[in-house]
């Protein structure tokens, strides 16, 4: 089966939903693991990662958990293919990078992956829409104990799971999730919320991960320490940040809206006035200004889009989804063309966006318990 017909289709994949999706769009937690006596994968030659990858992808693959996967080596997916997996967010701009001797596992629900040979051996995560780490850490930790009977691990009594990256040493968990924060970025509060989160021993990165910009007013919370702590505390400690994060953003929009609703409501009109009439628009300025529209169907200002719709937009803007839909080789000048056309169609019949009656605000999303 090849990728695109697997993966689900991007209108589907936006109607995922979970808790505090308003502003925690995922949440994924990410194992790594490596085998004992053997070479990590960048100091491996070739032939001795196609031999682990042989000697992994089959434990993988039997797995309950993964039923009815697609299973493939990095050198037999093309590089549309491998962009399509990153946009989604299911392998890292790195695994994308890789060839012979690499592979990865992905379940039927795209809520599991397993990168082979990445930067170690297994890297494996579990994916839920919404602020779901605990689920996410439930499902992660039954497969990660499930593989360890089957391969050994590479493990220290004194230092715990060995890994490529001294910083994934211990534990070897990384925790994360995605969270839209347009609120707290119109306020001009954004950094001094990184500077506080940073401080907590947490790491605030782009969309995509480790070097990336924040498109979409899209940002990425993670922990830094693996070592000296167990995984459930490192999933709560994440999980209550997060929760306080949400405060905050949810306070900056009311404040906005109190103090500068005139403001807030131009940002929206302009994004949305861009977008449905724009004839070429990059896939960067349209994340940006769908961010915006994405708020104002928060607040309110849409009465006949829905969030879901806008997110599909967010995934079918970006570069690889929109060659995907063409089926064709586009120049980037061919995809910001038609990426204006599929905008425009698709917000066509949506109304402009319109305030709320005076005294009448958005309606209420209060934090529910996570």
């Amino acid at each position: 089966m090849k990728l695109g017909d697997f993966l689900a289709p991007p209108a589907d994949a936006a109607r995922r939903e979970g808790p505090h999706n308003r502003i925690v769009m995922s949440s994924r937690v990410r194992l790594a693991r490596n085998l004992r006596g053997k070479p990590f994968p960048g100091w491996a030659k070739k032939t001795e990662r196609i031999k682990t990858l042989e000697g992994i992808r089959p434990a993988v693959e039997s797995l309950p958990e993964l039923a009815e996967a697609f299973s493939e080596t990095m050198d037999k997916l093309t590089p549309l293919d491998k962009n399509l997996l990153v946009e989604r967010h299911l392998i890292s701009r790195e695994h994308a990078q890789k060839t012979a001797g690499s592979g990865l596992v992905l379940s039927r629900d795209e809520t599991l992956c397993v990168m082979i040979n990445e930067e170690d051996h297994l890297r494996m995560q579990a994916l839920q829409p919404g602020l779901n780490l605990r689920r996410a850490w439930t499902v992660i930790d039954q497969v990660d104990s499930r593989l360890e009977r089957k391969l050994d691990y590479a493990f220290s009594p004194t230092l715990g799971y060995l890994t490529a990256c001294p910083t994934n040493v211990g534990t070897g968990i990384r925790v994360s999730a995605m969270l839209h924060l347009p609120g707290l970025v119109l306020a001009e509060h954004i950094n001094q919320i990184i500077q506080a989160v940073n401080k907590l021993g947490l790491a605030v990165r782009g969309l995509y991960g480790e070097g990336t910009e924040a498109l979409g007013n899209v940002f990425q919370v993670s922990n830094q320490k693996t070592l000296g702590d167990t995984e459930s505390n490192i999933v709560e400690r994440l999980n209550k940040v997060l929760l306080q994060l949400i405060d905050h953003e949810e306070n900056a929009r009311a404040r906005l809206l109190e103090a500068k609703p005139k403001s807030v409501y131009n940002h929206i009109g302009r994004a949305y006035g861009i977008l449905a009439n724009a004839h070429s628009i990059s896939s960067k300025e349209s994340m940006n200004l769908l961010s915006l529209v994405r708020l104002g169907v928060d607040l309110g200002l849409f009465t006949d889009l829905a969030r879901w719709a806008v997110d599909e937009l967010f995934i079918l803007s970006q570069p690889a989804h929109l060659q995907h839909a063409y089926a064709e080789k586009l120049g980037a000048d061919e995809r910001d063309i038609l990426r204006a056309d599929m905008l425009r169609e698709r917000l066509r019949d949506i109304r402009r966006p319109a305030p709320p009656p005076r005294g009448q605000g958005p309606a209420s999303d209060k934090p529910e318990a996570a």
